[in-house]
């Protein structure tokens, strides 16, 4: 339904090149401008401006962009609940979860839905929490989740499974020679993190300064961009890294990780799913989330 015309903007406009549109669109590039040059003389403005080998989006542009976002957005939504009236369920979902959902969580959820509703095509973006927001708010995404204390007021949090970070070490760390350490003693310990913007940095943040601890007062080695990475590095140096739970079953069992125990510590966090206030649910998002719900609870 969408307009042909002003699907090929949008591919220009988001790319800032004509040749990659095409190879987006599987079209022509002469096909490309031609659709451009229809778009400017039907509103009567430029809409691109060539600056070197670069092309930049014209205020006017800028506004058209704007407006396509919306209507595709809309496009999507509209599809979607004229899809309620068909036997067989038809459309996209595009979810967004932070990185640990990503990599632990997810996946059996994605399984299930796909075996239910094979003809709903999902597409899933893997960040930090403050990537898979902001993607949430530029409309790149339809439904997201997170883990995090702080919160957007342009987002609506509905609360999915609960999830404990625990302080993981190598088995062979010979640094701890006991399965339980005192806060006081954590502060000398090597310490790998998650990297800023990641919703479990900001949840142990939030748990250490709730002990009048600062992150700055810890001796931490750096910061990494996965859990994954994390869980890595642990198993070849003597250092302890703060994850979910969740991310490290198959360590624990086949005894490669094991979890250190911090006296007066325990972190316990919600993974949530985000919407935008005031949008309106694809009934896809709705079957989503009853389903991923449903999975957990009967675990």
């Amino acid at each position: 339904m969408e307009s042909f015309r002003l699907k090929v903007f949008r591919s220009v406009a988001k790319n800032l090149s004509f040749t990659k549109a095409a190879s987006e669109l599987y079209i022509s590039q002469p096909a490309i401008s031609k659709n451009i040059q229809a778009l400017e003389n039907e509103f009567g403005l430029r809409l691109f401006v060539r600056r070197g080998n670069r092309i930049y989006l014209t205020s006017a542009g800028k506004v058209l962009l704007n407006y396509s976002e919306e209507i595709f957005n809309l496009q999507l939504k509209l599809e979607s609940n004229l899809n309620l009236f068909k036997e067989e369920q038809t459309g996209s979902l595009r979810l967004g979860a932070s990185t640990t959902i990503a990599q632990y969580v997810i996946a059996p959820v994605l399984s299930k839905f796909n075996k239910k509703f094979p003809n709903i095509k999902l597409s899933l973006l893997s960040g930090n929490s403050e990537r898979i927001a902001d993607a949430l708010l530029k409309g790149e995404i339809d439904l997201g989740i997170v883990e995090g204390k702080i919160k957007n007021k342009d987002l609506k949090y509905t609360h999915f499974i609960s999830d404990e970070l625990v302080a993981a070490t190598s088995f062979k760390n010979k640094l701890v020679k006991k399965n339980e350490v005192a806060l006081k003693e954590l502060i000398r310990l090597p310490l790998i993190l998650r990297e800023r913007g990641s919703g479990t940095l900001e949840v142990f943040e939030h748990a250490l300064k709730n002990k009048k601890v600062k992150i700055s007062s810890l001796n931490i080695v750096m910061f990494l961009g996965s859990t994954e990475a994390i869980k890595l590095y642990l198993e070849s140096d003597e250092c302890i890294g703060f994850i979910s739970i969740r991310a490290i079953e198959k360590e624990l069992n086949e005894g490669v990780l094991k979890v250190l125990k911090i006296k007066d510590l325990q972190i316990k966090r919600n993974f949530e799913f985000i919407r935008l206030h005031g949008a309106q649910t694809l009934s896809a998002t709705s079957k989503f989330i009853q389903i991923a719900k449903n999975h957990y609870n009967q675990k």
